[in-house]
């Protein structure tokens, strides 16, 4: 017997963790399946999301290419691909799967999915602006183009896209996963030597220029210059071999790439993100779901995402960003709590993954009806 869900073909560039990964990862996740069908092909093969996301259920392929190498081969097996699975629409995450999905769409529909409000900082920038550029002209191609903030379309108009439709999709979090939980926070601490008089302030972000935990730890430094029980507590690729200023090196956790940062966050205080450069960050979204307040660099769409439930401040300004961090540790437990509560009812009434998969749902059918 035929199947006669519409099968969505996810291209993504690779699967390691990051913002991009870990949003395909809850959204195939969270589908309604009995509607649509999910399969997921990475231009590079493996990394801990393509785990995830075969757990979950859903195919898993990938065309073998190396980082940053074009590969005429890669374009041959995915077109192999899209002709096997017969799609009845590409979603394309990140520049190098836009441009290859319209390389290797043979009519089928394309989706756009662009995850960044700037490329500051990132690797590679003169061969990402190039990309860029490439994909600007290239951007009526697709039925339509998605962003996961609205800065990202502004960012994205600048450098000339002029597709046939924008959708401003933000990311969504898992809430059930991601909760409040005193037994979470008592075993947490414990394992990190933090007792219940001392505030926990934590980053989750892999270590990438664009993050700035420079500023991160210039910040900490002033923090913990004034506040005798703080503590800190770094989650990500990489932040395990940071060099850490000596005054920290006894107060402060790294603790590298971890893949239950879901039982970590509730020992937090505070949530930090350094950042000068984002779209809509998963980290700042998961951290509210456990009603943490949040501290963060205003860029991107985070003011929309924190709203009133934590402060902004400029970025790559460890002043304002350390008097913001010891403003909230100042005041009464009750009101850090309330801010908490808020946060989480924050991303309860807007930002769930449920109301995300419903969203992605919707432009796809209208793209699948479309035909174009």
């Amino acid at each position: 017997m035929t199947d006669a869900r519409p099968k969505i073909l996810h291209l993504i560039t690779g699967l390691a963790r990051g913002g991009a990964q870990t949003m395909l990862t809850e959204l195939v996740t969270h589908l309604d399946r009995s509607r649509f069908e999910s399969v997921v092909v990475s231009l590079i093969d493996g990394g801990i999301q393509a785990e995830a996301i075969a757990a979950a259920g859903v195919r898993v392929m990938g065309l073998g290419m190396r980082p940053g190498l074009p590969s005429l081969g890669a374009i041959r097996r995915l077109r192999a691909i899209v002709a096997a699975e017969t799609p009845a629409l590409i979603q394309s995450w990140l520049y190098h799967a836009d441009l290859m999905a319209l390389v290797a769409a043979r009519g089928v529909p394309v989706a756009w999915n662009i995850r960044l409000s700037s490329i500051e900082g990132a690797p590679h920038q003169a061969r990402l602006r190039i990309l860029q550029r490439i994909l600007a002209v290239l951007s009526r191609r697709p039925a339509c183009v998605m962003v996961n903030s609205a800065a990202g379309r502004r960012f994205h108009e600048a450098l000339g896209y002029r597709p046939r439709r924008w959708e401003v999709v933000a990311n969504g979090f898992d809430v059930t996963r991601f909760r409040p939980d005193p037994q979470r926070r008592t075993e947490a601490r414990r394992r990190l030597g933090i007792d219940e008089m001392q505030r926990a302030i934590g980053m989750v972000a892999r270590v990438d220029g664009m993050k700035d935990h420079a500023t991160f730890l210039a910040a900490a430094e002033r923090v913990a210059s004034r506040r005798d029980d703080a503590r800190f507590v770094l989650i990500g690729a990489g932040t395990e071999e940071l060099p850490v200023p000596p005054g920290l090196v006894k107060i402060i956790a790294a603790l590298g790439e971890r893949s239950d940062v879901a039982e970590i966050l509730p020992a937090l205080d505070l949530m930090v993100l350094s950042s000068f450069s984002e779209g809509f960050p998963n980290a700042i979204g998961e951290a509210m779901a456990c009603g943490i307040p949040c501290v963060a660099s205003d860029v991107g769409d985070v003011g929309a995402l924190v709203g009133e439930t934590g402060l902004l401040v400029p970025p790559r300004d460890p002043g304002a960003l350390a008097d913001a961090i010891l403003g909230l540790l100042a005041r009464e437990p009750d009101h850090l709590a309330a801010l908490g509560r808020a946060a989480r009812a924050r991303i309860l009434a807007s930002y769930s993954i449920e109301a995300a998969a419903r969203r992605y749902e919707a432009i796809w059918t209208e793209l699948i009806a479309d035909g174009n």
